[in-house]
């Protein structure tokens, strides 16, 4: 087995590091500043801009996407690495390189479904990071893990469908520049087959009948860098029957494609977030002292460092297999790894940042070190695109089916 990253992606890594370390993580403090002078909570501090603009002229670009038309052409095992780099700043490099949720599964599903109509009008300025995007399917009123419960109404009614339901926590909705909202409802709500029942439409943000209600906080955190989390109500919201994604009863199976590349990008990011920590151990415990010895001494530490790399390094190599799996046998012939990556990578990565704060002590839950903020994200991460025990189940069903 070959474990060595190809020319190309070497070549963008080195790249991407020298961003990172140039001008992202120098940003990271600046964002705070510049965020306190801002009339919104939710604009876009300068430096965002100016990293967004930097990131493009290096070419550091819609690294995500798979189709050379409209991305990078990477594909996922080209895009690991890189992800996993951005993932060391989660709150800033994602947006800088125009590889955030929810804009990123929003793309795919625009390049893989829309028609050409929908990719000029709305494609194309996200590719260009000209307007951001929301993905608009959990609901509060249902258990949406399991996504056939949802309620919401898409009725059609001459040339037009008239969207109706209550939706919340989502992701990049409170950000001025969010201007259309993918949303998914039933169409055909009495419909024999429950995954047959849904449909997504595309719902302009100025649309009448469309109000984004209120932020919802992550742990208290607003997370103003994707945007924000909001409750948002579509009553009797009309648009045209062209907004149709797809075809009607389509939207189960295109939200499966859209969460597939975002589990496994997520679980990139991750390793990256667990690395920072890693690395901010290491130098708070070479830097302190307590009862006589520096922490680096203490035999507990070391057992939470040397505890933590191995764990990264097994994460990493099943995110990469996974990887390489989705890129030759496909999503469905590498559903039981990226099942695996999705259980395995939130919950290892919350014990890491959880021990990393443990060392930091007071500063650990404190906003003068990201670790809070991290562990808030990785946490969440056991809920978003589907929750543990959902994966967990359907991945047991799969092994225990071998045996009937």
């Amino acid at each position: 087995m070959d474990f060595a990253f190809d020319a190309r992606t070497e070549e963008l890594r080195a790249r991407l590091l020298a961003f990172m370390d140039e001008h992202v993580y120098p940003a990271e403090e600046v964002v705070h500043e510049q965020r306190q002078r801002l009339s919104s909570l939710w604009e876009n501090p300068p430096v965002v801009e100016e990293l967004k603009a930097e990131a493009r002229r290096q070419g550091l670009w819609n690294l995500f996407l798979p189709d050379a038309e409209y991305g990078a052409g990477l594909t996922n095992l080209q895009y690991a690495p890189l992800a996993e780099i951005t993932g060391r700043s989660p709150q800033l490099a994602p947006t800088a390189t125009n590889c955030a949720a929810p804009d990123t599964g929003n793309m795919e599903v625009l390049a893989q479904f829309g028609d050409e109509r929908q990719k000029k009008q709305w494609l194309e300025p996200l590719l260009a990071g000209e307007i951001r995007s929301a993905f608009a399917m959990t609901e509060p009123e249902v258990a949406s893990s399991d996504a056939t419960n949802i309620t919401t109404h898409i009725r059609r009614e001459g040339d037009e469908y008239v969207v109706s339901g209550r939706k919340w926590y989502i992701s990049g909705a409170m950000h001025p520049d969010c201007k259309i909202f993918i949303v998914m409802g039933k169409t055909d709500p009495d419909g024999p087959d429950i995954r047959r029942q849904q449909s997504m439409v595309l719902v302009p943000r100025d649309t009448p009948g469309v109000t984004v209600k209120r932020a919802m906080q992550v742990f208290g955190y607003e997370d103003h860098y994707h945007g924000g989390h909001a409750e948002v109500v579509f009553d009797e919201a009309r648009v045209p029957v062209s907004n149709l994604i797809g075809e009607e009863g389509g939207g189960f199976a295109i939200a499966q494609a859209r969460l597939g590349p975002g589990r496994i990008h997520h679980c990139m990011r991750l390793i990256g977030m667990a690395e920072r920590a890693i690395e901010l151990m290491c130098r708070r415990a070479v830097s302190r002292e307590a009862f006589g010895k520096t922490l680096a001494q203490q035999g507990v530490v070391q057992n939470w460092i040397a505890d933590a790399r191995v764990a990264v390094e097994q994460l990493r190599l099943l995110v990469l297999k996974t990887a390489w799996m989705m890129d030759t046998v496909g999503n469905r012939g590498a559903h039981t790894e990226i099942q695996a990556i999705k259980i395995a990578t939130p919950r290892t990565v919350v014990g890491i940042l959880d021990r990393a704060i443990q060392l930091y002590g007071a500063g650990g839950v404190s906003q003068d070190f990201p670790l809070a903020e991290l562990y808030a994200g990785a946490r969440t991460l056991m809920l978003a695109d589907g929750p543990d025990e959902v994966h967990q189940r359907s991945l047991a069903r799969r092994e225990i089916k071998k045996y009937l």
